[in-house]
């Protein structure tokens, strides 16, 4: 019996087909890496005076939330969304004043300018705030998931910073009320 022969021709076609994948097909799911690369490192000490209950950074320009634990043991980050555009985003130091899991949503009045035919949405999988929400000492900015995976890394936000939906659970499982934010 004769074994099929690899050739050199085999060789160009298996590699041309390769390279004719579309790149998303390639990589994961629910991580655009193209969005990822641009993360710059941040030290809770060059924002913060203390931990205490817990520190938020959220960096507008690498579009990447650094959170830090209360006690020192966790430090993580997170690739985010971030507003569309700088009269949209607030800079400062705030805090975590309230969390929810299966946020509603109500269209803020810029909101509804910009699109008279937004409407009031309860939690559910259509709903912009994704499974859980936390509420800034600044009306209507929040830290939130989303159910729009195409939304994390860019700048698509009406103010608030946006998780992926299971980045935001992990979050929201450490950083309790009371976590200083700072958006820079």
């Amino acid at each position: 019996m004769t074994q099929p022969r690899f050739t050199r021709r085999h060789l160009i076609g298996a590699v041309s087909a390769a390279l004719a994948v579309p790149t998303p097909l390639l990589a994961a799911p629910s991580v655009n890496r193209n969005n990822i690369m641009g993360f710059t490192t941040q030290h809770w000490q060059d924002h913060f005076d203390t931990l205490g209950k817990g520190c938020i950074v959220a960096d507008t320009t690498s579009r990447a939330l650094h959170f830090w634990a209360g006690n020192g043991k966790v430090d993580k980050v997170y690739p985010t969304s971030v507003p569309r555009t700088d009269d949209l985003t607030k800079r400062g130091y705030t805090e975590i004043v309230r969390k929810k899991i299966g946020p509603d949503w109500t269209p803020t009045p810029s909101m509804l300018k910009d699109n008279p035919d937004l409407k009031y949405m309860p939690p559910g999988p259509h709903n912009p705030l994704g499974t859980h929400a936390m509420y800034l000492g600044w009306p209507a900015y929040l830290i939130h998931g989303t159910h729009d995976a195409r939304k994390i890394g860019r700048q698509s936000s009406s103010g608030c910073i946006g998780l992926y939906n299971k980045m935001v659970e992990d979050l929201f499982a450490m950083a309790p009320v009371g976590t200083q934010v700072r958006v820079i």
